[in-house]
């Protein structure tokens, strides 16, 4: 009666109520879990809001003298985007422990919908991402920052780092589900810097060597962080904004599928 009883529980598992009710279910589980830790408040809300307040304090008004233009049209959406990047690296080493924990073959055993698991984790990205972005953008206005072009635009400017972030929580996600070591994951938070101090978001393209110039210009995060100033400014928006898309959609499916396998691999073990 056994052998006849679980196909109906399986086939129940793998409906698609089933797989909204689990994927909800574990998206506010992940998000309850970020808000009760503190490495990850801290790299996602404080240090964040704290580099910008710097940024602004410091070279805000250099870079203001060098350009005539106010820094904080730079410094809001490098800050939002760099926020987003310290997320996914502190959500990737949360994910290397819960499946050295055992978490996720735990989950692989009960009946919950096998795909909810990853896209819950890309939602709870989501929404931190989000919050992350409003919460600069509102430390961004204290100092100045507003909204020149109008509410579509703003609204599309909160989207960039949710997009971008989305792209790089793939990277992590891949990385973080084959290899045994956070140091690894971790270790990306090397890249995140050099990308924010060779980006237009830090100081402007002018200030950089000519040489590398055409490298900080093309580079993803200046392309992201020039995509929002255009938003909340004016200026050229096609070009950037184009750049960033094909950034995010490019590693999301080069490194979508690596994910998804290792992420099965390391809930079956």
């Amino acid at each position: 009666m056994t052998l006849f009883a679980t196909p109906a529980v399986s086939g129940s598992e793998a409906s698609s109520i089933s797989l909204v009710r689990h994927t909800l279910l574990q998206t506010q589980r992940l998000l309850l879990r970020s808000t009760r830790n503190p490495v990850a408040l801290l790299e996602t809300l404080i240090i964040p809001c704290l580099l910008l307040f710097m940024l602004d304090t410091v070279i805000g008004g250099q870079i203001q003298k060098f350009t005539g233009g106010d820094a904080l049209y730079g410094s809001v959406p490098m800050v939002a985007i760099v926020g987003a990047l310290s997320g996914a690296v502190a959500s990737g080493v949360m994910l290397g422990r819960e499946r050295d924990a055992g978490l996720l073959a735990r989950f692989w055993v009960l009946p919950v919908h096998r795909a909810s698991g990853l896209v819950s984790r890309i939602l709870a990205e989501g929404c931190r991402i989000l919050a992350g972005t409003v919460i600069v953008v509102v430390v961004g206005y204290l100092l100045g920052f507003r909204f020149q072009q109008g509410v579509l635009a703003a609204l599309v400017f909160l989207l960039v780092p949710v997009l971008f972030g989305l792209a790089f929580a793939t990277i992590v996600t891949a990385i973080a589900v084959y290899t045994a070591k956070a140091s690894l994951v971790e270790g990306i938070t090397i890249l995140c810097s050099l990308l924010m101090f060779f980006s237009t978001g830090f100081v402007p393209l002018a200030a950089y060597p000519q040489w590398i110039q055409p490298v900080v210009r093309n580079q993803p995060l200046s392309v992201a962080v020039d995509a929002m100033r255009a938003l909340a400014l004016g200026g050229q928006l096609a070009r950037p904004l184009t750049l960033t898309i094909l950034w995010s959609l490019g590693a999301i499916v080069v490194f979508a599928i690596p994910a998804a396998v290792g992420y099965r691999r390391s809930s079956r073990r």
